[in-house]
């Protein structure tokens, strides 16, 4: 990323016109302090960017959005960074003052890993939720380290649910029905509101997927910036749009995310230059570099937020974050009402009709 894409995120959007606080005005007197680098000295470079983003995001307090964002995040393709971007992802905008709710929704498990989630064999799970009709309240857990942050697990028995809801009515809402039911219960029992849900997919397009777009209003698409990255997209686009006309018509794709970004190669500026060609509305302008920290991060437990909080994959999901965080608060009709009531977050049931 070029030094001038990096955004200050010291005054939001709509509060242009107003004097900045002696903190901000205090954060842009260290960016200044800041030497700038060129491309002759790609390390330096990287190292004075990372310390700008240190100081822009340390301590900062995202806006909640409008009203609960739910976000389905799908790619056909394994290895994308599905998993990896869900939980980075939630936990930035948990770290920044939000309520954040993952659902694991892949029998992998991987995201129950990551956010330190009991999920052996026989603990309450999203398995029970679709199959078994137990309430999402007796199976969401809270992570141990951040405030906040709500996960409902995955675990190995998950892996059968896609042949026994074959059976079952209306198959295709159960994960819609429980999170709606959810949201609402908590709304009733005076709970704070969850301002973004996110549902981590498997890596194919079967019912458990399917389930989470039809649970979902926005989906948030991961590409890897390699050859093969835009191969199965036109599939993907091509069954989301089925499913808003048969099933969700409120589905969208909101949001794609670039990851495992070497800018060093000509093949990721090339992937990269092509998605934002293509989507030039839905791609963020963060995109996430490869990196060990976050490789190495769900192997201990952690998201790289709570791992290296200060490495370069941290710094860019919590940007990532940031970007998602503005557009809830922005008067759009992409982002309207997700449900029947201000703090449900529940969609009305004339939306799926």
């Amino acid at each position: 990323m070029d030094q001038d894409d990096v955004d200050t995120g010291l005054r939001p959007y709509s509060d242009v016109t107003k004097p900045l606080s002696p903190d901000d005005e205090r954060r842009l007197a260290l960016i200044d302090a800041i030497p700038v680098m060129d491309e002759s000295t790609p390390l330096a470079a990287q190292l004075a960017v990372d310390a700008r983003r240190r100081i822009e995001l340390a301590g900062q307090k995202f806006p909640p959005p409008l009203q609960t964002r739910v976000f389905t995040v799908a790619n056909q393709k394994g290895g994308v960074g599905k998993t990896t971007t869900s939980v980075n992802l939630a936990a930035a905008l948990a770290t920044s003052g939000l309520r954040v709710l993952v659902i694991d929704n892949d029998p992998q498990g991987n995201a129950s890993t990551a956010l330190g989630i009991e999920h052996q064999s026989g603990v309450p799970s999203t398995y029970d939720v679709l199959i078994n009709d137990v309430g999402l309240e007796e199976v969401v857990q809270e992570s141990a380290v951040i405030p906040g942050l709500y996960c409902a697990p995955a675990t190995i028995d998950l892996s059968g649910a896609e042949i026994e809801l074959v059976s079952m009515v209306a198959r295709e809402n159960r994960l819609r029905n429980a999170l709606a039911s959810y949201l609402k219960g908590r709304s009733q029992r005076g709970e704070p509101r969850i301002d973004y849900v996110f549902v981590d997919c498997p890596p194919s397009l079967g019912l458990l997927t399917v389930n989470a777009f039809v649970t979902a209003r926005e989906v948030l698409i991961p590409i890897q910036c390699e050859y093969y990255a835009l191969e199965g997209l036109s599939q993907l686009l091509n069954n989301i749009n089925l499913i808003r006309a048969h099933l969700n018509p409120a589905l969208h794709v909101s949001t794609i995310l670039l990851t495992m970004f070497d800018g060093r190669t000509n093949l990721a500026q090339q992937v990269a230059e092509e998605v934002r060609e293509h989507f030039p509305d839905q791609t963020l302008r963060t995109a996430v570099p490869r990196s060990v920290r976050i490789s190495e991060a769900p192997s201990y437990g952690q998201t790289v937020l709570t791992y290296d909080g200060g490495s370069t994959g941290a710094l860019a999901y919590l940007e990532a974050a940031r970007e998602i965080a503005r557009r809830g608060v922005e008067p759009r009709n992409d982002y309207a009402q997700v449900g029947s009531g201000s703090d449900s977050g529940t969609r009305n049931e004339g939306d799926q009709q």
